[in-house]
């Protein structure tokens, strides 16, 4: 059903400040979202060096969360932004609806991840009574409590689809801010409040996410005049709709939960190899080596968090175009984003080459210190090599996504990390050196922007060549 839609941004304003107004506030509120992350490990770590080993056990289940709200989100976005093309009210309001109804699930699916899986996924990982504790208390809250995350995801992704990026920005770094404030005062019972150490952590991140999904709620309610939430009350699911944004969004899902089974996968070759390069006993030697992979993911996230927020803003931009039929505006959004991503990642590489001691310095104490820099410091100049060649590999499986294929960024994505990284880090394990198990990473991205370019090839003369037809 056709509308009385107005021109949207996204068709008319010149393409690099249409970019940059999109991607900016996303890439501003993503690199808080990174930094609260951070700033909840320092704390963990100084807290507890198993706790710091117990959170990076515990980030598969995390990633996997993040993975169904980010991947739904990106249906939902793709599907919304190009209705907005077309200028279809009803389509943009169903989207809209049954993306609610598709979050409301996950959110109970998660609730019995909480319930029942917490406790035997930590005692299958940890080396310690202390660790699988520590994990358990940590997961049941952030997966039973996890209604906030679902929100701040459906509402934001809202927010972006229409091109009001600035209010999405709030509503993060609202969450972020609750939550690096809360941080230290559950975790160390500061100003009254009671130690409690993961517990408290966990807490701080959950009082965080729902306090940002009420806000992007209600800024939804007050200034996305575009989407017609009013109107809920007359609303029914719509299998139609629920499929589409699940044909768009299961790849993405997938895509994300490979690296959840990536890091399984790192972390059990790391608990079971027989590490000969370190002074520590062997169980220590394995602890340190998995706490090290987990910092690596975290200080990751601060370089890559600004690029998916890049991400975010080009990929409204690109359904858009798609819809509207207009290429050139298309091609060039691309390009751009391509060059925003290098420039980024690339001074992401340059500070894990320069300053690999004093990143890993803030996630140590004195128990730790000089064992996590003697396997950190290698591994974070090893596979930072490849970040700038990443930035095309991050842009053009987003950018399919966005054209409707999302099958294609998953089995680029599943080659990399499941049939390239996870064999090749066994592999490189084999010689007892955790120094050269890093090289696993360099390999995958080798292999990843190959196929990347050759997919890119694919989908412009699928997609983005019959545009200007």
């Amino acid at each position: 059903m056709e509308s009385t839609l107005k021109e949207n941004k996204m068709g008319t304003m010149p393409v690099n400040k249409l970019l940059l107004s999109m991607a900016v506030p996303m890439m501003i509120s993503m690199l808080v979202q990174a930094l609260y992350n951070i700033v909840d490990s320092i704390f963990v770590a100084k807290y507890s060096a198993a706790c710091m080993t117990a959170i990076s056990l515990v980030f598969p289940i995390q990633t996997l969360m993040i993975a169904c709200g980010s991947g739904i989100g990106v249906g939902m976005n793709a599907l919304l932004s190009r209705n907005l093309g077309a200028k279809n009210q009803e389509g943009v309001n169903q989207t809209a609806f049954n993306g609610v109804t598709i979050y409301a699930l996950c959110y109970v699916i998660f609730l019995f991840v909480g319930l029942l899986a917490a406790k035997p996924f930590m005692y299958s990982q940890a080396s310690s009574e202390e660790i699988a504790e520590a994990g358990t208390v940590y997961l049941q809250i952030v997966c039973c409590c996890s209604l906030g995350m679902f929100a701040q995801f459906c509402f934001e992704r809202m927010l972006q689809s229409t091109g009001k990026t600035i209010y999405s920005m709030f509503t993060q770094m609202t969450g972020a801010v609750i939550n690096i404030i809360l941080d230290p005062i559950l975790i160390f019972g500061l100003l009254g409040a009671p130690q409690m150490g993961m517990a408290g952590a966990a807490l701080a991140t959950v009082i965080g996410q729902c306090a940002a999904g009420l806000l992007a709620i209600f800024l939804n309610l007050k200034v996305n005049k575009e989407i017609q939430l009013k109107h809920f009350k007359k609303f029914r699911p719509d299998i139609g709709v629920i499929g589409r944004i699940f044909y768009i969004g299961v790849p993405s899902i997938l895509m994300q939960s490979v690296a959840s089974i990536m890091v399984l996968g790192v972390n059990t070759i790391f608990s079971h190899m027989n590490i000969v390069d370190t002074a520590l006993d062997l169980t220590s030697a394995r602890d340190t080596a998995i706490t090290v992979f987990g910092i690596y993911f975290k200080l990751q996230s601060f370089v890559f968090m600004p690029v998916f927020g890049l991400n975010n803003g080009m990929v409204p931009i690109v359904a858009f175009c798609i819809g509207a039929a207009k290429r050139d505006r298309l091609v060039k959004t691309i390009k751009l984003a391509v060059c925003y991503a290098f420039g980024l990642l690339l001074i992401g590489t340059i500070i894990f080459q320069t300053l690999p001691d004093k990143l890993i310095m803030l996630f140590a104490n004195e128990s730790n210190l000089d064992h996590l820099l003697t396997m950190g410091v290698p591994a974070l100049r090893t596979i930072s090599i490849s970040f700038p060649v990443t930035s095309f590999c991050i842009i053009s499986l987003s950018a399919f996504q966005a054209m409707g294929n999302g099958i294609l960024s998953m089995l680029v994505s599943i080659l990399r990390q499941l049939v390239v990284l996870v064999p090749s880090a066994f592999l490189l394990s084999l010689t007892q050196q955790v120094s050269n198990v890093w090289f696993a990473f360099l390999m995958a991205e080798t292999v990843s922007f190959t196929l990347c370019i050759f997919s890119f090839r694919y989908m412009y003369k699928k997609v983005i060549k019959p545009l200007g037809a």
